[in-house]
């Protein structure tokens, strides 16, 4: 809203008040909250829009995030955009990253963001093989060849790492986003997302997964994040926020194949049938006994320590190692807790 239309139209209520005798401190605070807009709340991403996005655009759709008094938005990322450093400097509100590292490292280097809530309990990264040459445990990883994005090194190093066996042992072989190499015998083993469901169709029975998670190493994926000045100085927003984005992965999991169709209205782009696919892999990352206890977003501190303890381990923090409490808050959490745990049992 215009700020001179807003300020004239206070003047105005005001001075109708002042003419009837009814212009005490108390009649112009309720003016003034009358008078205020929606808080705005930008998410940015790390990455295009598309299904990791579907609790958000049931909320939208469906106006949770309105009832909370929030104009929502999603600001989507992209490979020349930082989302980290965007939300950092203060233009948006909220941020959402792909993997929990990203957020430990930010802060190492000082940046004034925290982590408040986590889409999905696990990591669904994964390291795939196939059947007639499978990869069960890191120890079979030993003298084959690993084909890997760039992105995920840091994460193949860390099971490395914590299961003490040497990167020399390895062959690894850059690849794209692509599984074809796996197909086609140029590696012994593709990592990507359990999720991308539309990516492991040709692969069908004859693939075996080995999670990231499995081998030790717990990270968190699709958490979300604010500065340290929205934080402190907007507590409430980021509960609502919380609260409307909640209630929309409640209904998600409830209502799969509604909740598509409102994802393709969204983004007609996607293929509806790999969506419906994706979306039941999600879900069991999104829902586990952690959120039946703790409802949906819940975190584990301790989680948290053993990443940072990991990535320290592995010489990933160039400037310092953040503390834990440096890289994220349960207050936003805590102050929602029962709403959250009544939208899971609903």
């Amino acid at each position: 809203m215009d700020h001179s239309v807003n300020l004239a139209r206070r003047n105005l209520l005001g001075a109708s008040l002042a003419a009837t005798g009814l212009s005490g401190a108390g009649s112009l605070l309720s003016v003034e909250a009358f008078a205020q807009d929606k808080a705005k709340v930008n998410m940015q991403l790390g990455w295009i829009s598309g299904g990791n996005q579907i609790g958000e655009v049931v909320a939208k759709r469906l106006g949770f995030y309105e009832q909370e008094g929030i104009d929502f938005a999603i600001q989507p990322g992209g490979p020349a955009i930082d989302g980290v450093a965007i939300v950092a400097s203060g233009r948006w509100e909220v941020g959402q990253v792909s993997s929990s590292p990203s957020n430990m490292l930010a802060v190492s280097q000082d940046l004034p963001i925290k982590v408040f809530a986590t889409g999905l309990q696990q990591h669904p990264y994964t390291f795939f093989s196939l059947k007639k040459n499978p990869i069960n445990t890191p120890q079979d990883m030993v003298g084959k060849k690993i084909g890997i994005q760039s992105t995920g090194m840091v994460l193949l190093r860390a099971l490395l790492a914590k299961n003490k066996i040497n990167e020399k042992d390895l062959t690894i072989i850059p690849i794209g986003n692509d599984l074809t190499p796996l197909l086609t015998g140029q590696v012994d083993v593709a990592t990507g997302w359990q999720t991308n469901t539309s990516a492991l169709k040709p692969f069908g029975a004859d693939r075996v997964d080995l999670r990231l998670w499995d081998t030790g190493v717990r990270l968190y994926a699709l958490p979300y994040y604010a500065t340290l000045d929205t934080l402190q100085k907007k507590p409430e927003v980021l509960q609502k926020f919380l609260r409307a984005t909640t209630r929309g992965w409640a209904y998600a999991n409830k209502n799969r194949d509604q909740s598509v169709e409102h994802l393709m209205k969204e983004y007609p782009s996607l293929n509806q049938a790999d969506e419906r696919v994706a979306l039941d892999s999600l879900m069991s990352y999104a829902f586990n006994q952690q959120t039946q206890a703790n409802g949906w977003g819940a975190m584990d501190r301790t989680v948290w320590q053993d990443q940072i303890n990991l990535y320290a381990e592995l010489g990933q923090f160039t400037k310092r190692v953040p503390k834990v409490d440096e890289v994220m808050t349960l207050d936003v959490l805590n102050a929602t807790r029962d709403f959250r745990l009544k939208a899971f049992s609903a």
